[in-house]
């Protein structure tokens, strides 16, 4: 997990993430060599779709692993406590 922080934050930031975190069989250990990165992200400033897929397309290709971005915005109440149960924060404040 260190390693792949290591990697995500600066790729992050460079996007306008002002919070992200891990969720998922990353997050839980259990991910296996064909897992994808389930993220956790909040923008600074407002972003349209087209922007939201850019990120998730340009961070899919810098860690060679498929990326699902999901936005605070966009986190359904039926998935929200067990994301939030799973999450891992690599930086910024987490939602409540």
């Amino acid at each position: 997990m260190d390693e792949l922080k290591k990697q995500l934050v600066p790729l992050l930031k460079q996007s306008h993430v002002e919070f992200a975190g891990i969720f998922g069989s990353v997050a839980r250990g259990e991910a296996t060599p064909t897992s994808d990165i389930d993220l956790l992200v909040r923008f600074s400033k407002p972003i349209g779709l087209f922007e939201l897929v850019g990120v998730q397309q340009n961070l899919s290709e810098q860690l060679k692993k498929p990326v699902d971005l999901v936005t605070e915005a966009s986190l359904c109440r039926h998935i929200r406590d067990r994301v939030l149960n799973d999450l891992v924060v690599l930086y910024g404040k987490q939602i409540g």
